[in-house]
């Protein structure tokens, strides 16, 4: 039995729809709403709608933007012959704090992942080959997340990019920097090893 007026639990429920947002968190955002002056609520429910109705997909990257071609793609200073290939849409975001990257990405919404259902038809596996196909890409970082679905799909990928000539290289996965080895998991230290490089 619910103890809130049904337009409450209404909007709790839509609350808990968001991922990692529980009952209790759900009430708390729904009576901060509540709580918040009209011009507050207008504000927050505009930046939805224009969010949804005003960013779009790249067409070649797939990174979502306000412009198509991406600010990244349509900026001539990056090194267009370098993709940098991630799962995510935050992915590219992590990278560029970075400052480190200069080349453009490949937003591939997703990885493949056999038990869920998702095979390489479900991502933007497709769409990396025909832009590498269409330019002078010169080398493939593969930078998806270093979890099983990740590995099979940075696997999948260099098994399809490589006999075309392309350098294909993988980020280095390991220990954080401030991490102690011997808190350290197996498969952690297994990939630092094998990501070891000459000083």
């Amino acid at each position: 039995m619910s103890y809130y007026s049904p337009s409450i639990e209404k909007l709790i429920e839509a609350f808990e729809k968001l991922p990692s947002i529980g009952n209790k968190t759900a009430a708390r955002l729904a009576f901060h709403i509540l709580d918040a002056s009209e011009e507050d609520t207008n504000e927050f429910v505009k930046a939805i709608i224009d969010a949804k109705k005003n960013l779009k997909y790249c067409s070649s990257c797939y990174n979502i933007s306000d412009t198509d071609p991406c600010p990244i793609c349509a900026n001539q200073n990056r090194d267009h012959t370098t993709i940098c290939v991630v799962e995510d849409v935050r992915d590219v975001v992590a990278m560029e704090r970075t400052h480190e990257f200069k080349g453009i990405y490949h937003v591939l919404h997703g990885s493949i992942s056999p038990m869920n259902g998702i095979g390489p038809d479900d991502i933007k596996i497709k769409e990396l080959l025909s832009h590498i196909m269409e330019g002078n890409v010169k080398e493939i970082i593969l930078a998806t997340n270093p979890r099983v679905e990740g590995e099979a799909t940075a696997m999948y990928i260099s098994k399809l990019v490589k006999p075309l000539g392309i350098k294909v290289t993988r980020i280095a996965h390991g220990i954080p920097v401030g991490g102690d080895l011997e808190y350290t998991d197996e498969v952690t230290l297994s990939k630092a090893l094998e990501g070891r490089r000459e000083l």
